[in-house]
């Protein structure tokens, strides 16, 4: 899954593709490389981050969206909002990445009745207090039975259980011990059934290990990648695709040589 962010404060590439010329350039550059899938957000989801209105988050996304929508891929929102979900379906978005795991009652139901794709994150709290020192007893049993909830409570609204995949949330409302904790076991997570997506590419847990600013995390990310598929992820959603597919293709060809 590559990362195309359409907001001007983005912790990751600093607004660089915030005008839709040069979001619809740098999604296909990201599909030339080697994307499956682009997930496109138009509304910052940073630690601290502000939420901004249904209507700004649209004037975002649709232009971009009515351009990539023939591009022969899938095409992810990453939105907590069920206006905005509504409007990106009926645009042709084949996924909803709700960083609030489908909690809002509205968000059920504007997925229920649609063949799209549901993407079931764990959050503590929301980006402007998710990092206000966040407290587990367990965290990956606590996320696993999160997770299951939410996505129960899709399947029982009438949402398919082959359209919903869990993602962990890594960064949002935990520290560094409780993100590795997490990414040690994924496992965990896929026990359930469910397809695991898990999105670390450029974090500040890269950071905090390894010391880099944003712009020199490529090395940790892919090692972070790496483990998580290791450990059980089905998805991966990153900035860089070129280097992320290079490092996939290699680790695959070793696996398969066992």
């Amino acid at each position: 899954m590559g990362v195309v962010n359409l907001t001007p404060d983005s912790f990751s590439d600093g607004g660089r593709f915030s005008e839709p010329d040069a979001a619809v350039e740098q999604a296909e550059r990201l599909l030339a490389e080697g994307a499956d899938l682009i997930d496109l957000g138009a509304e910052s989801t940073r630690p601290g981050a502000p939420p901004v209105p249904a209507a700004l988050e649209l004037e975002r996304l649709l232009p971009v969206l009515r351009r990539l929508r023939d591009c022969g891929r899938a095409l992810s929102v990453d939105t907590r909002k069920a206006a905005v979900m509504r409007a990106v379906i009926d645009e042709g978005a084949d996924m909803i990445n709700d960083v609030g795991g489908f909690t809002d009652p509205d968000a059920v139901a504007a997925v229920r009745d649609t063949p799209v794709a549901c993407c079931v994150m764990h959050m503590r709290g929301d980006p402007l207090t998710m990092q206000d020192a966040p407290v587990y007893r367990d965290v990956v049993g606590e996320v696993r039975a999160w997770l299951a909830a939410r996505a129960g409570a899709l399947q029982d609204a009438g949402v398919g259980a082959d359209r919903i995949v869990v993602d962990p949330g890594i960064g949002f409302g935990k520290t560094l011990e409780h993100n590795l904790a997490l990414l040690a076991r994924l496992d965990a997570l896929a026990a359930d059934g469910r397809p695991v997506l898990v999105g670390v590419s450029r974090k500040s847990m890269v950071g905090a290990i390894t010391g880099r600013t944003v712009d020199q995390r490529l090395p940790g990310s892919l090692a972070a990648m790496l483990a998580a598929v290791h450990a059980a992820a089905a998805i991966v959603r990153v900035h860089d695709v070129a280097a992320s597919h290079d490092a996939l293709a290699v680790w695959s060809a070793i696996r398969a040589a066992r």
